[in-house]
């Protein structure tokens, strides 16, 4: 596939969709929030179905946020999350990252939460971002890296479902180790100052156990992921239904305990 090509492994299932809703300004853009200023233009790159965007714009209102995505259908998500959050200070469009339509120099904030991990060429993807962003503005950047996932207790099926996932995400052309990779990519972009930290989500109390395990069992059964990892020979249906009784197993552990590792980066223009 060409560079610049990639599928979005996870698609917009509702296992999916209850993941990106959960997300916030608050709990996944805290190294940019201090970036942030009333009057600022903001681009968020990959907004998804809209919950971190309406925390960035309640931020820099008086100022707009655009927010774009790929997919138009979940545009409609964003939407109605601004509209839930009483924020009227953003704007939505269809967009590529790789190809953004907008000139040189529109934004004093280009922002991407999970984006680069998806998509065919991060180093381009990273270069349209800084085009589009004004100097002395930044390029912020967030991503996981599901190679250091960490969980208690070992559920032997768990290891198979990071191999697996792991494996689709690359056949797709992402690459799901990206949180370690993003200060490379900053710099072959063409930025010089890269201010690169980790973080981490981190689920151990029981309401977040059933919610974490539960989603990632129905995602292992029913969102694009599932039906690309079985068209395209990674596994099988019954190895899909075992994964995600391991997931059920995992969560119903009194002392589970699952870490979400985090790479970020902010960017000077």
């Amino acid at each position: 596939m060409p560079k610049e090509t990639a599928v979005y492994t996870h698609g917009h299932h509702e296992s999916v969709l209850r993941s990106h809703r959960w997300r916030t300004a608050a709990n996944s853009a805290a190294y940019l929030l201090p970036e942030l200023r009333p009057g600022q233009d903001v681009l968020d790159v990959g907004c998804g179905p809209g919950t971190i965007t309406a925390g960035l714009a309640a931020l820099v209102a008086p100022g707009r946020v655009t927010a774009v995505d790929a997919a138009g259908g979940v545009l409609d998500r964003a939407r109605e999350a601004a509209t839930t959050a009483g924020v009227t200070n953003v704007r939505f469009a269809l967009a590529d990252v790789h190809d953004l339509d907008f000139p040189d120099d529109s934004f004093d904030v280009v922002h991407a939460h999970q984006v680069l991990q998806h998509v065919g060429d991060p180093v381009r993807a990273l270069s349209e971002m800084r085009r589009v962003c004004r100097p002395g503005g930044v390029v912020a950047a967030r991503d996981a890296d599901y190679g250091a996932f960490a969980w208690f207790p070992h559920v032997p099926a768990l290891d198979e479902w990071l191999e697996l996932y792991r494996g689709v995400a690359r056949a797709n052309g992402g690459e799901p180790d990206a949180g370690r990779r993003l200060l490379s990519w900053a710099r072959r972009a063409g930025f010089t100052e890269v201010t690169a930290t980790a973080a981490t989500w981190c689920f151990a109390r029981p309401d977040e156990l059933a919610w974490w395990s539960g989603l990632w069992a129905d995602r292992t059964l029913a969102s694009s992921y599932a039906e690309v990892a079985v068209r395209d020979g990674h596994t099988s249906r019954e190895r899909l239904a075992a994964i995600a009784d391991a997931w059920r197993e995992w969560g119903a552990a009194a002392d589970a305990w699952f870490m979400t590792p985090h790479g970020e980066i902010l960017c000077r223009v």
